[in-house]
């Protein structure tokens, strides 16, 4: 198939992204009922013969209770007597859910933009979609929409809000089988006319309503659309850059435009690199919320951070999801997880937001530092204490110019392009960042 036509859109990233580098992911939905799935790994770490049926994405529940033998579907015979999935949505309450409370938490963590799924691939709406009759969170289940109640809380307090949208996968509408190995992902997808116009219907109808400034496709789009034309994916792009200028659209549409490059947990590492790109993952092994995981899958603070430091150190974006319970309650683990960092950005944000990649200097892991650059300034951000040594070009750094963020002066000695300085314990948990001009 060509798509000669789809390089008009390509233009520069806006500032705006390029400058945020963390946002919220926040996967919530009829899923959050059960909350059930094998913690067994990161995905790019277990093998496509095991994935599947073991799969530790609560979100894929829906799939994973329709393999024969799988754990999932021992669960939900045992749990719930194998009643149907769609039970859940009616299930799914929300009682507890306080948007506004969610918007101060992701401010608090220093998050720029805010991504929930508006149709994961369970094919439940989080509003009111064209075409989906009952099975909304509006008719149905919270009795309400969320994706404009998350949408206005974020941008209250002044962040960016998108959405995700499943455009390659809708379980609710396909015939096909349940998905046991990698290959059907792509393969098990609907891509005929009909399902095209339904996504065609839900997309416009969230760019309308939402003016959502990231529009994030996952696992393709029906292939039908993939061309130009009334009804088409080329439109929906049109309609939307005239929409909002200033929007960015992700690379998991099928076709060869998009504003960024996405990679997921440890799959897809080779789209870390160009002018920009973004990684996403849970703060544990799952995305949707899943009651069975505890300490030992969640990232620590200080690994969250590392991972963010890192990301950002490479020029790129971290996408950091939630899992709120069905009664939309952001659990404890996550909150700490997004407090700590937000209390480390709050003190060392010239580090990170607006940063670009600091080509001058190499990262150390022992010591652990990592560097970013803004103009001229270079940003050191170490985590160690006590007596540090570590490579630092004199061409590239000013030892007489340094100053720890948050602190003061401090004295750094040079030897070669060796440097060496002593740090205190940090005030807030997490690296130091040391400032050269």
């Amino acid at each position: 198939m060509e798509y000669k036509n789809f390089e008009r859109f390509n233009r520069p990233v806006p500032t705006w992204f390029s400058d945020a580098k963390f946002g919220i992911f926040i996967h919530w939905g009829a899923y959050s009922v059960p909350a059930w799935a094998e913690p067994t790994g990161e995905l790019g770490t277990v093998d496509d013969s095991v994935w599947m049926a073991h799969n530790p994405y609560a979100e894929w529940y829906y799939n994973t209770i329709r393999i024969e033998g799988s754990p999932a579907q021992k669960h939900q015979q045992e749990v719930y007597g194998g009643a149907p999935y769609d039970d859940f949505l009616d299930q799914w309450k929300a009682s507890k859910f306080n948007p506004d409370d969610w918007a101060a938490l992701f401010a608090k963590a220093g998050a720029q933009y805010v991504i929930p799924t508006t149709k994961h691939h369970d094919g439940i709406t989080l509003w009111d979609a064209p075409g989906t009759g009952t099975r909304n969170t509006v008719a149905r289940g919270p009795k309400r929409d969320l994706v404009g109640a998350i949408g206005d809380a974020v941008r209250k307090v002044g962040i960016k809000f998108g959405v995700y949208y499943s455009g390659g996968l809708d379980w609710s509408v396909d015939n096909f089988p349940p998905m046991t190995i990698g290959d059907h992902v792509r393969g098990f997808r609907p891509s005929d006319a009909a399902y095209a116009m339904y996504c065609y219907e839900h997309i416009t109808d969230l760019i309308n309503r939402y003016k959502p400034d990231v529009l994030w496709d996952d696992i393709e789009y029906p292939d039908f659309a993939k061309r130009e034309g009334p009804y088409s994916l080329a439109a929906i792009f049109d309609h939307y850059y005239k929409s909002v200028p200033q929007g960015v659209i992700n690379d998991r549409w099928g076709v060869p435009h998009s504003d960024y490059k996405t990679s997921e947990y440890q799959h897809s590492l080779d789209n870390e690199s160009g002018a920009a790109w973004e990684n996403c993952r849970g703060i544990g092994l799952s995305f949707g919320y899943n009651q069975i995981e505890d300490e030992k899958h969640y990232m620590s603070i200080n690994a969250a951070q590392h991972h963010l430091i890192d990301i950002v150190s490479r020029g790129g974006n971290l996408l950091l999801n939630v899992g709120p319970t069905a009664d939309g309650e952001i659990p404890a683990f996550q909150r700490k997880v997004l407090e700590g960092i937000g209390a480390w950005i709050a003190v060392n944000k010239a580090a990170i937001y607006a940063s670009r990649v600091a080509e001058d200097v190499k990262p150390s892991d022992s010591p652990w530092v990592r560097w970013t650059a803004n103009g001229k300034k270079r940003y050191a951000i170490i985590d160690a204490t006590g007596s540090v040594e570590f490579d630092a070009p004199e061409s590239a750094v000013d030892i007489k110019s340094a100053t720890v963020l948050g602190g003061g002066a401090i004295a750094v000695t040079r030897n070669g392009s060796k440097i060496s300085m002593t740090i205190s314990a940090p005030k807030v948990e997490g690296p130091t960042v040391v400032a050269f001009n």
